[in-house]
């Protein structure tokens, strides 16, 4: 089995007493249903899971249920046997986007206290939107992602000890000894090529084999696509072409979507498609990047609506569509092959999963920052720049940035292959895998309420 960091916040909340109910959403293929189901019957005696795009599909027993009465008396025939207490009898309600109106009727179990519940969903950021009575203080909404680095470590035989051990190199400033920096390099490229899909992940621990791993990656990558298109007959279209976009995008050199390139039509601005991109960020599928031109702690407040970036949510996705079979491009580091926009997916994945706000740095005279990101302790804008070659302390854009004045900046950072840990001023140069260690403290705070 895959360890997943979320199941002991699964696992806390279902224990704590909390009357909330925790829904997982996330998007498609991330593994919400395997890690629920595993700690639902784990912890409870009694433990039922109704999926409700089967049931939508088939019985729909649950298309009309409005009333907390009438859906315990449709959960009684499915498993009428197990609704004991709360303590021992939790009710699991898969893709319950199909239901909308389940949403609303969260809250009224919630109240009703008889049962312990907790939901998951994919595209819950347009269905929620989409839903009349939204049961704020009755849910806690968590989003899940793909395996993190760090999780990709544990599924390849590291073991908690050695990943403490270099987090706590990363926390001293100290590089890894030379072998250990080169372990690590390996696992981070082969992390570019498998992502972290668990089908995918599994796939690579069971074969070993890139056509077995490229195929999964090819099919969830389409069946995004796909999805994508169901949500809106007359936006189908735009949406599926500014998903298709991505990958070209980011080997453009500003990365950031061009809204006249969407459909290939003069005076088209990013209005135009506010709800295409809105609906990729909730499906999950899609990372969003803001722009900021003022960097001043919180970024929120001063984040661009007018210029965007969108990653990929699964870096093994994108290497697949560059680079198809042919491992060697990112195994190899080929100096012809320039990985930039591989490494800054993986980044941009890292800190989503991590619980960051992802902003970037735009300035027309000045240059761009790739990553900007909020620092609570210190009330100030971390700028981070990723580098994948080998002139990584050539950085303009970045050191104009920290030189700044007027941005308040105490500390950056510069990720690259280079294993030794050094500090020129303001900056620090860190090697790539220790994006793993950095963690957004106000989502850790968060995560600790209940």
């Amino acid at each position: 089995m895959l360890y997943r960091k979320i199941e002991k916040l699964i696992e806390s909340h279902l224990m704590s007493g909390s009357q909330k109910i925790l829904l997982i959403d996330g998007a498609r293929q991330v593994g919400k249903t395997y890690i629920i189901r595993y700690v639902g019957k784990k912890l409870f005696e009694n433990f039922i899971e109704i999926n409700m795009v089967e049931d939508s599909l088939g019985d729909q027993l649950f298309a009309n249920t409005k009333t907390v009465e009438d859906f315990y008396l449709q959960v009684s025939m499915l498993a009428g046997s197990k609704m004991k207490q709360k303590e021992n009898t939790l009710i699991f309600l898969d893709e319950i986007q199909a239901y909308p109106h389940l949403l609303t009727l969260l809250k009224f179990l919630s109240q009703d206290d008889k049962f312990t519940f907790i939901a998951s969903g994919s595209l819950l950021g347009v269905t929620l939107s989409q839903t009349t009575s939204i049961p704020m203080g009755s849910i806690r909404k968590v989003r899940m992602f793909p395996l993190d680095f760090e999780e990709f470590l544990y599924a390849n035989g590291m073991n908690e000890v050695a990943i403490s051990a270099m987090r706590k190199k990363f926390e001293n400033r100290e590089a890894l000894d030379e072998p250990i920096h080169e372990k690590m390099m390996d696992l981070f490229r082969k992390y570019l090529l498998v992502g972290g899909l668990p089908d995918a992940v599994n796939a690579y621990l069971s074969e070993k084999n890139i056509l077995s791993v490229r195929e999964i990656q090819s099919e969830i990558h389409d069946y995004y696509a796909a999805d994508a298109s169901k949500y809106d007959e007359e936006k189908k279209l735009k949406i599926r072409r500014v998903y298709d976009l991505i990958p070209s995008n980011m080997e453009n050199k500003k990365k950031r979507v061009v809204a006249q390139t969407i459909e290939n039509k003069r005076g088209k601005t990013f209005r135009d498609y506010q709800d295409e991109f809105e609906y990729l960020i909730s499906a999950g599928i899609s990372l969003p990047v803001q722009a900021i031109s003022n960097p001043v702690f919180p970024l929120i407040e001063s984040s661009g609506k007018n210029l965007l970036k969108l990653y990929l949510n699964d870096v093994g996705i994108l290497t697949g569509i560059l680079y198809g079979n042919n491992i060697r491009a990112v195994l190899d580091d080929e100096r012809s092959i320039n990985l930039g926009s591989v490494y800054e997916s993986a980044v941009a994945a890292e800190l989503a999963a991590h619980g960051y706000k992802l902003f970037y740095y735009d300035n027309r005279s000045k240059g761009e920052v790739d990553f900007l990101i909020d620092d609570y302790d210190s009330l100030s804008t971390v700028p981070i720049e990723v580098k994948s070659g080998k002139d990584y302390t050539v950085h303009s854009a970045l050191t104009a940035f920290v030189q700044n004045e007027d941005y308040h900046i105490k500390k950056a950072y510069v990720l690259s292959n280079a294993r030794e840990i050094t500090t020129n001023g303001k900056i620090t140069y860190l090697p790539i895998y220790d994006i793993m260690f950095f963690q957004n403290a106000a989502e850790d705070a968060k995560n600790l309420q209940f």
